[in-house]
């Protein structure tokens, strides 16, 4: 599994590949990251073995793996097939505590694991790269000081790197209250830490707004094909006691938001992509891709016998407009590539909740927008990208800020720009271990 090092190994600026024919590709995309680490966490949870087939194998798949291996449960990987892991957790769900975690820069990891370190036998310890510092923490762990744990912070208080003290107990009726607007996580950490409670748990969102509720109704769901159960309501859950156990195979879908540079590549380059294994029903954000590809001018269908989404263009984009992007703000990035090479304008609104991801997005992609000739501003709650001709855009050194969907923006935007460069391009491990190799696939 990973090695714990703080970044990625960086080579020199890898120069983007300019597309020079309409493309032609059928692309097989790796499992789902939020579908495979919400799995392990359930997987964890339960009292048998549970054996995922299609798991991604990436760097937040290997320190969840890594983090469960510590807590003491078990992470078999086939050796023929190294997508298919078998978790056996411990012995009556006694986690292993007196030690420590490294979370790498994984949201899933510092904000899902505390959900499982609540049971263990002792303290833990949380810590990450540098970037996660500035990642906020406190909602999440407010809300398992409710239950009863006790966290210690061993710099700024509400960011890693910080202490767990579990509980003496893990039973009776608990409410939670906690302010969520800046990420879903906050929501689905406590809902799989709630998910094997003995008593019921109610978690109440105080904020006025809640991004990205497609991740949470994902929490909801697998909780549910775990034998759990979840009532929600205007902001309010209720989790009874169950005992939560996922069937002994689970497959895990492809992830829909690591198709959307590929499939948004046949609106910039021209031609057509088609993505093989895309599920005609999915709790995935990205499944709300191919509605907003047509606001920006391709023709999508999808092959529900085959279960092939095919993307087509002639390479002319549509500004999309005003376009809400909260249900789905992990795509955001993505779609600004899009915009950006648009003729005509896009305000994406619904995601100030990006300033606080593995960097400050919104703020990078203004950066890096205006460095190639765009044009961008921040709005108080997303972006505001207008036209500029595309024989006014020149190539440029892009920085990625060690943000695998600034680096994939990069590469989209070097499909029409020649001479761009992507620094640390090797930061696309995160979600896509194999990105280069697929990118030029998809070119050749």
């Amino acid at each position: 599994m990973s090695n714990h090092t703080n970044t990625f190994p960086i080579s020199s600026p890898w120069l983007a590949p300019v597309a020079v024919k309409p493309l032609d590709a059928t692309m097989q995309i790796p499992g789902s990251k939020s579908l495979s680490n919400r799995y392990l966490i359930l997987a964890a949870l339960g009292s048998k073995p549970v054996t995922l087939e299609g798991i991604l194998r990436s760097r937040d798949t290997e320190l969840m793996m890594d983090a469960l291996t510590t807590l003491g449960v078990q992470c078999i990987i086939d050796e023929r097939d190294s997508t298919i892991v078998t978790v056996i957790p411990p012995a009556d769900r006694k986690f292993v505590g007196n030690t420590s975690i490294y979370c790498g820069l994984a949201g899933t990891v510092m904000r899902f694991v505390p959900a499982i370190a609540l049971y263990a036998d002792g303290p833990v310890r949380f810590d990450g790269d540098e970037q996660a510092y500035k990642r906020p923490m406190k909602p999440v762990l407010d809300g398992l000081e409710q239950l009863g744990a006790e966290v210690i912070y061993h710099g700024v208080e509400g960011f890693l790197p910080f202490t767990l003290i579990p509980p003496s107990t893990f039973d009776g009726d608990k409410n939670i209250s906690i302010d969520s607007s800046s990420s879903s996580q906050f929501i689905s950490g406590l809902l799989l830490a709630a998910s094997t409670w003995n008593g019921e748990v109610t978690i109440t969102h105080t904020g006025e707004k809640l991004p990205s509720m497609p991740h949470i109704r994902m929490t909801m769901d697998d909780i549910s094909k775990a034998g759990g159960q979840v009532e929600y309501s205007q902001s309010l859950w209720k989790i009874p006691t169950r005992n939560v156990q996922l069937h002994s195979h689970i497959v895990v879908e492809p992830d829909l938001s690591n198709a959307a540079p590929f499939v948004c590549a046949a609106l910039i380059a021209g031609g057509e992509v088609r993505i093989a294994r895309w599920p005609a029903e999915s709790t995935q954000p990205g499944a709300l891709l191919p509605q907003y590809l047509r606001l920006f001018g391709a023709q999508v269908e999808y092959d529900s016998s085959a279960h092939i989404l095919s993307v087509h263009s002639d390479g002319i984009i549509n500004g999309a407009g005003m376009l809400d992007l909260s249900p789905a703000g992990e795509i955001a990035p993505t779609l600004a590539a899009v915009a950006a090479l648009a003729n005509s304008d896009t305000t994406f609104t619904g995601i100030s909740h990006l300033r606080g991801h593995e960097t400050d997005r919104l703020k990078a992609l203004v950066t890096e927008i205006k460095r190639f000739g765009g044009n961008a501003e921040e709005t108080s709650d997303g972006l505001k990208i207008s036209s500029v001709a595309r024989n006014q855009l020149h190539g440029e050194v892009m920085e990625t800020y060690a943000d695998h969907r600034m680096a994939t923006f990069a590469a989209m935007i070097g499909l029409v720009v020649p001479n761009t460069y992507v620094v640390n391009i090797e930061t696309t491990r995160k979600t896509i271990p194999d990105f280069v190799h697929m990118w030029m696939t998809m070119l050749a």
